[in-house]
């Protein structure tokens, strides 16, 4: 009941929280009303394994897609590691979306090369519904994925633009390394991608809901990548909760 209670009490409350000095130390906007987590102090407030992944395997030069960039927390320590790289950050919750661009001009004097682009990613241009979730809005989710029990229910459902990574491909920037979490859209995606798979080759880090690991694994296996357990860096025959695909 009191977690209920705050997430009610800080729908839309914005925060100024620093990442941690290891990843850039950028001043960024966020939100308890994406993950309650934003509450807690120091390096507690932030995904410690998403940092490492950023810290581990972004080089100087990296390009980088964040599909499903939430708050930013990814493309700002991204931005901090990869010097002239570039990023761009993808998120269909325009609200989250807008924070991100605060964040943006929060840190103008650092002149992170960061665009914004507020479209959800699917295996076809056009538009879907979106759910916001009632809980966190980190669990949002095309309704055609379906969502989780995370969500808590639905507080709203809105419709939002669509687009695929091949257009992405071809409108933006080719990419060395695109984290995706998109709460079940993942197959999604990855179907809207051949062109990304097959030519770009990228290094991925993927959430992969559990009813899409076959089929997520199985593309990856199509295009000839490698799996790797995004916690423990062990290879894996199937894909996990967080995976990183290697082009082989």
């Amino acid at each position: 009941m009191f977690r209920r209670v705050l997430e009610l009490l800080s729908r839309r409350r914005v925060l100024k929280r620093r990442l941690p000095r290891d990843v850039g130390g950028a001043s960024i906007f966020v939100s308890p009303d994406a993950q309650l987590k934003y509450l807690k102090p120091g390096k507690g407030a932030f995904d410690r394994e998403l940092l490492a992944i950023a810290k581990d395997y972004l080089g100087s030069q990296s390009n980088v897609w964040d599909i499903g960039a939430n708050v930013g927390v990814f493309t700002f320590a991204a931005a901090s590691l990869v010097g002239k790289g570039k990023i761009l950050a993808v998120e269909a919750d325009i609200w989250l979306a807008q924070l991100i661009s605060r964040s943006v001009l929060l840190n103008k004097k650092k002149e992170y090369n960061i665009t914004v682009l507020p479209v959800a990613i699917s295996d076809q241009v056009g538009v879907a519904s979106f759910m916001i979730a009632a809980r966190g809005r980190a669990s949002n989710a095309l309704r055609s994925a379906g969502g989780n029990s995370m969500m808590g229910g639905v507080r709203q459902i809105c419709t939002v633009p669509t687009l695929t990574l091949d257009i992405l491909l071809n409108k933006t920037f080719k990419p060395d390394f695109v984290k995706i979490d998109v709460e079940g859209a993942e197959k999604m995606v990855l179907n809207g991608a051949g062109k990304t798979l097959s030519s770009a080759r990228p290094v991925f880090y993927i959430e992969v809901n559990a009813s899409n690991c076959d089929d997520v694994t199985h593309i990856f296996r199509y295009y000839h990548y490698r799996l790797v357990d995004g916690s423990t860096g062990a290879p894996i025959d199937r894909c996990t909760d967080n995976s990183l695909a290697f082009p082989e």
